[in-house]
């Protein structure tokens, strides 16, 4: 295993002719003569001005200008060179920090708190030497060559990279996968991550198991009680977001939809998000459309007003530019297919946990729930944010993770 330095690189003249070529003519789809909003996906008057933004406006030089004012490293562990930030605080008593993103997002989701998780907010915030790392086969990171790279394998490179720079003990944060990867460090990896921060943990309910009666007897018979009159009744309105919500469900759960073809199919749906910049732009301005606060938009509002448009073509930009988008999407088959998955989910964390949840979020369970699955020290609920929140509604992040970093130094966790 071997660290080095990395610099983000510049679109080739040759890729970036043929980018130009694509974006300036693009075959667009047909559509219903009535305006039926998002209801069927991205529709072409929001994609359109985005792809005109891409051709005519959008620099990446500017971007990549402003990723490497951060230090980029590049590691190989396990055959794959992992692409990873590195940001160490000048303060002696910061405490190492990993950041994980999801799909469909790159590290570059981080770069509004990048800064302010390294230095500090205000003198006595908790400082942290941030890492970011970029999952393999997502943006500058390696795709895996071979099957069976699920949570397991790739919590277990993480987890190498954070030793390989130094790190013995540390915390991590995720969102999305990031969350998933971050449960299975938790679980599998305590003697190293000492906390594990999240928007969103992954959880059973406190069903009338012999160990659940005897540890959690009130919270079961909620749960039992739940199922007859409703979750809203039992644990108060907006108190979860669950009904529908499986892994795939898709006859219940519109937003599913991406999950289940990713999961199933998705060498054949990369054909077309790797040919066509415009396909790609479309599959992914979905998400950041449906995901992000505001939950409920106007129709007329594309991206939330937190995400500019050149911040969100920097993302899909990684995607073209690494042609990284079919390995990220394969990630899914992965995770289905990981022998791991069932245990993780199923299994208490005993590591300190800190959870916050974002309103936009797609899924949340009841803090009954979490309590009664994990060593839970911190609970939050934000009031703005999504499913991207460093992206939305960074100073609300970085204030949580630095509670619960704090809160752990104190208690002596780490």
């Amino acid at each position: 295993m071997s660290i080095e330095s990395f610099e983000i690189p510049s679109i080739p003249p040759e890729d970036l002719a043929l980018l130009k070529q694509k974006l300036k003519n693009p075959k667009y789809p047909n559509e219903l003569e009535k305006d039926v909003g998002w209801k069927y996906g991205a529709p072409r008057r929001a994609v359109e001005p985005l792809v005109q933004t891409w051709l005519n406006d959008y620099d990446w030089e500017n971007a990549r200008a402003e990723l490497n004012q951060w230090n980029h490293c590049i590691a190989t562990i396990d055959g794959l060179r992992v692409h990873f930030i590195h940001e160490p605080s000048k303060n002696p008593d910061s405490i190492p920090l990993l950041l994980l993103n999801g799909w469909p997002s790159t590290v570059y989701e981080y770069h509004k708190v990048i800064n302010t998780l390294r230095d500090g907010s205000t003198n006595d915030s908790q400082t942290f030497h941030v890492v970011i790392g970029s999952m393999p086969g997502f943006g500058f990171s390696e795709p895996p060559k071979v099957p069976g790279y699920g949570a397991s394998k790739l919590g277990d490179i993480f987890n190498e990279l954070m030793k390989l720079i130094g790190y013995n003990e540390y915390l991590v944060h995720g969102t999305d996968f990031g969350s998933m990867l971050g449960k299975w460090l938790a679980l599998n990896r305590s003697e190293n991550c000492k906390g594990y921060h999240t928007t969103h943990l992954a959880c059973i309910p406190p069903v009338p198991t012999p160990t659940y009666l005897w540890s959690h007897p009130i919270k079961v018979a909620k749960f039992m009680a739940s199922m007859v009159l409703g979750m809203d009744i039992v644990y108060g309105h907006g108190s979860s977001k669950i009904k529908g919500k499986s892994f795939m469900d898709v006859e219940n759960d519109h937003e599913m939809g991406y999950c289940a073809i990713q999961a199933t199919r998705p060498y054949t749906l990369n054909f077309g998000l790797t040919d066509s910049p415009v396909g790609l732009l479309a599959w992914i301005l979905e998400k950041y459309h449906n995901w992000t606060y505001p939950e409920n938009k106007d129709d007329h509002m594309v991206l939330p007003d937190s995400i500019t448009a050149d911040e969100f073509l920097t993302q899909v930009t990684i995607y073209w530019l690494t042609n990284s988008i079919s390995s990220s999407t394969r990630f899914y088959y992965e995770v289905m297919n990981d022998p791991s998955m069932k245990d993780m989910f199923m299994s208490p964390v005993k590591i300190p946990v800190g959870v916050i949840y974002f309103p936009a979020e797609l899924m949340k369970y009841p803090r009954e729930w979490i309590e009664a699955s994990s060593n839970l020290q911190q609970y939050n609920e934000a009031n703005v944010g999504g499913h991207f929140p460093a992206f939305e509604c960074g100073e609300i992040l970085v204030d949580d993770i630095q509670r619960f970093g704090k809160l752990l130094k104190t208690k002596e966790y780490i």
